[in-house]
């Protein structure tokens, strides 16, 4: 018999236990119960492939929920009264590895904030802090339907990190 693999995993998991696993991922209940109901997956890339597609029908209003779910670039887990999971929170500080200089973004945040009405989001995963504020410069520019489809694709992007991370053997 060969051993399980992580995807095995995920395809036979209690959904209250993956619900759990993919809100880390995610925290929008329309794309969890949508991958869960969608099971079984054949392979990781039909997995990220359906879960990629999905994440493009999220509404602002569920992009904006997920927000509540992100701490501010810079911010650690515990700096606010953030809700994350210990999934999230676990998610989130490996993300935020480039940050370097946390006092950086302090200013960078008040002004997105000022800006946009909401934290600024990133997949920072794989970038540095200066691209990352180089990025929150030119966001800046944008108008705000523009910034409201960036900032649901970089919520797309992180999405698909963790889930491509769950199910890594």
């Amino acid at each position: 018999m060969s051993p399980r693999t992580a995807l095995d995993r995920l395809n036979g998991a209690p959904p209250v236990e993956l619900a759990e696993q993919l809100r880390g991922c995610a925290p929008i209940e329309s794309w969890v119960r949508h991958l869960i109901d969608s099971r079984p997956y054949p392979s990781r890339e039909s997995l990220l492939a359906e879960a990629s597609a999905r994440a493009r029908t999220w509404t602002t209003a569920e992009v904006l929920g997920a927000l509540a779910h992100h701490p501010r670039i810079g911010e650690r887990a515990g700096d606010r009264a953030v809700a994350l999971s210990a999934v999230e929170a676990e998610h989130s500080a490996a993300e935020q590895a480039g940050v370097d200089d946390p006092g950086a973004w302090v200013l960078a945040n008040s002004r997105y904030e000022r800006r946009f009405g909401t934290v600024f989001l990133i997949r920072a995963a794989g970038r540095s802090q200066a691209e990352m504020l180089a990025e929150l410069e030119r966001r800046l520019l944008l108008d705000d339907e523009d910034e409201r489809a960036e900032r649901a694709e970089q919520l797309r992007q992180i999405a698909l990190l963790r889930l491509d991370a769950l199910v890594a053997d």
